[in-house]
């Protein structure tokens, strides 16, 4: 069979019957195949000229996910000094996402044309992402920083405690809320030492002595102002929780037992609070606790603990999953937007707080997982 990419030769001449060649004659485009080119042509340059121009959407997306027990840019991503620490054969993976619209980072047509139909993606107007319309790339990038640090400082005292070691902290009060019995009545820098005469050596024993007073009673706050102790009544107010609040603002001002450093790179916001508590206290046991398997999750976490809700869960679900996680710990906060979008082969238990999170790890790391309570209120399979 000749080949079909050949061109076809030119019609005979008189000079084939003598022997000689026909001369190869080449085919004149005609005048409609030139405009047909030229117009394909132009059209495919002004399609990739739109695909790139930016567009007023943001776009929300599986961002990479990072094990706490590993290494970013060839440095551990947790280093813990003045305690012994062990390894690990499993992976704790926090959870990013990748979002663009911002500032600095807009978002091509083509990748919001990609983002509406991918199932993972959110596709938005830019101002409801970014509703600061002044905010620039640095101040987001400072505030996502501010956010990080705070994250690691709490996921590191969070993490002792719930190993038994409570952070001593100096309580400073920053601030007062407007309108409640703290208001005019505590000074900015006043150092709270004790509540109705409990001294108060950290944090926690403030939660705990505070959970113990009915909102609107009086309690009498004893601080240092100035080098002086000075005795305040206070009324209490009820906060968001119903519990009883100071009405002021802890700036607590931690004194660590052991050094712990956290360098997750470019990754900035409070989510990983939890992953990085639990990398902690993973690196501080002797005991295996993934024992091999591959866990993910997110969650903000506070001084005592309190796993928070976050934003981008379903992306994080779909980056989890992409990147081999099995597991996956979601706050309880979030479970609403969890359900129903859940990747298949990724298993999603709810956590409220550090004390369930790692319960809950060591099960998965004994292989007994699937006992644990998901976002729909049972486990896994029953």
């Amino acid at each position: 069979m000749p080949d079909e990419n050949v061109t076809p030769p030119a019609p005979a001449s008189a000079d084939d019957a003598l022997g000689a060649p026909a001369p190869v004659v080449a085919e004149r485009p005609s005048r409609r195949a030139i405009t047909l080119s030229v117009s394909m042509l132009a059209t495919a340059v002004l399609l990739a000229a739109v695909a790139v121009l930016p567009a007023p959407y943001s776009v929300t997306s599986p961002g990479p996910t990072e094990d706490v027990l590993g290494k970013v840019d060839d440095k551990p991503l947790i280093t813990i000094e003045g305690a012994p620490t062990y390894d690990s054969t499993g992976e704790l993976r926090l959870t990013t996402v990748s979002a663009t619209g911002g500032p600095g980072y807009p978002s091509s047509t083509l990748r919001v044309l990609r983002g509406w139909f991918s199932p993972w993606s959110v596709v938005q107007p830019r101002e409801i992402q970014f509703p600061d319309a002044d905010e620039s790339q640095e101040d987001i990038d400072r505030e996502n920083t501010a956010q990080m640090v705070s994250s690691q400082e709490n996921a590191a005292v969070a993490a002792l405690s719930e190993l038994g070691r409570p952070v001593p902290a100096t309580l400073v009060v920053a601030d007062t809320v407007e309108d409640t019995g703290a208001d005019g009545v505590f000074e900015d820098g006043d150092i709270i030492t004790a509540i109705d005469g409990t001294p108060l050596p950290d944090y926690q024993s403030l939660v705990t002595t505070m959970a113990a007073v009915k909102p609107g009673a009086d309690v009498t706050v004893t601080v240092r102002r100035q080098g002086e102790e000075v005795d305040l009544t206070v009324e209490t107010t009820a906060g968001d929780d119903g519990r009883a609040q100071l009405g002021v603002y802890i700036d607590p001002d931690f004194d660590m037992p052991v050094d712990v450093t956290i360098d997750a790179g470019r990754i900035g916001g409070p989510s990983a609070g939890t992953m990085f508590a639990l990398g902690i206290i993973d690196l501080l046991t002797p005991q295996d606790e993934a024992n091999g398997q591959v866990v993910a999750g997110t969650g903000t976490i506070d001084v005592v603990g309190r796993v928070g809700a976050i934003g981008g869960i379903r992306q994080k679900l779909a980056g989890a999953h992409r990147d081999g996680a099995r597991w996956f710990l979601a706050p309880e906060a979030n479970c609403a937007e969890v359900v129903g979008h859940v990747p298949d082969g990724l298993r999603v238990v709810r956590v409220a707080t550090l004390h369930e999170a790692y319960t809950d790890l060591v099960a998965i790391g004994k292989g007994e997982g699937d006992a644990l309570p998901t976002c729909t209120g049972e486990p896994e399979g029953s």
